[in-house]
This record gives C-alpha cells, structure tokens and sequence, in this order.
C-alpha cells in the first residue's frame, strides 16, 4: 500500500531476508526451511494512531493469506504495536527485549516450549500479534508474565475481529479458541 500524498509511513522494519536468516535464532535451521522463507512488508496502524511498514516472514505458501490478513488489520485500523522479524531474546540486548514485548512476528526456528517437537512458527506457518494484550493462558502460567487479557482494550484479539474470520476461512486456527488452553496471540496453518 502505498501512502497518501504528504502522509508519512513510520518504517518499523526494512531488512533483506538474508539479514532476518542470518544467525539470529538459538538454533540454525535447516537450508530447506529458509529457502521455503519469504519476507512481507505489510502496513499497519500502531497504537500512535500513525500508519506503519514493518515485515513478517512467512513460508512462501502463505503469503497471500498473511497480506489479506493485514490488509484487514489495516482497513479496520486494529492497532498493532509492531511487526519486525524474530530475534531470537536470549541475542538481543536489554533495550532491544524492552521493545519486542509486544512486537508481531512469525517465523522462529524454534521447538514448542515444553516439548521436543517443532513449533508451526520454526517452519513460517504461524504468526502471533501482539502477545503483551493476547497471551497463551494455561492453566495458571500466562506468557508473556506480564500480560493481560482484557478484550476491551484496543489491540486484544476476539473471535469476532474481521481478520480472525478471514484466516478461519483461508484454514487457519487462532488459539483465542482452542479448548485446553488459549493462545490469543497465535494463528497458525498446517
């Protein structure tokens, strides 16, 4: 999407995928995956009410669902804090893990917390938004430790928001409604 005349877009995120592949994950994933890896540039607009580009990395097959996912996010003006490709925590500096406490973002090499299988995330086929207002609950433990889930502030995901009915028609599952437990943040597409 290109700006109105005289509107100023606040750039997020404007790397090369090789910049975003490059050495920035806890472990190195396999060739095969990176090459499947595409970068988006999507628009969006943050809880400044300004208009936004940031960048998502996707699996090349998903695209066309992530870019119809955020041109919704866009029209409907849901705020979101930020889109800018994963660094993985444990490399980043204090300032940096400050700033991504609510930041968007998609492909992670990286297994399911608590588990030795690979998350949807480490292969590009999930993405979370804004994990500060939508955190994974289960049973007592909610991710990120300072989150809270109250659907009346503006950014926190429902069952109703006109992207979540998109991606559910495209086949995607949103974890605001799995059973067992939820992860607000998480859409993700075998």
């Amino acid at each position: 999407m290109k700006a109105k005349p005289g509107k100023v877009v606040i750039i997020d995120a404007n790397l090369t995928l090789e910049e975003v592949l490059k050495n920035r994950q806890t472990s190195p994933a396999p060739q095969e995956i990176l090459d499947r890896q595409r970068i988006l540039v999507v628009t969006y607009y943050s809880f400044d009410s300004e208009l936004h580009q940031g960048q998502i990395v996707v699996d090349v097959d998903l695209i066309a669902d992530v870019k119809g996912a955020f041109d919704l996010i866009r029209t409907i003006k849901f705020p979101v804090k930020s889109v800018i490709p994963f660094i993985d925590r444990q490399l980043m500096s204090e300032a940096e893990k400050a700033a991504s406490m609510n930041n968007s973002s998609a492909f992670n090499y990286r297994l399911i917390a608590g588990t030795n299988k690979l998350s949807n995330h480490a292969f590009g086929r999930a993405f979370d938004i804004n994990p500060q207002l939508n955190p994974l609950i289960k049973n007592s433990e909610i991710l990120p430790p300072s989150a809270k889930y109250d659907p009346q502030i503006p950014g926190t995901i429902v069952g109703d928001e006109e992207f979540v009915i998109y991606l559910k028609s495209k086949g995607w599952g949103w974890g605001g409604g799995w059973t067992d437990f939820k992860d607000y943040m998480h859409f993700e597409k075998f």
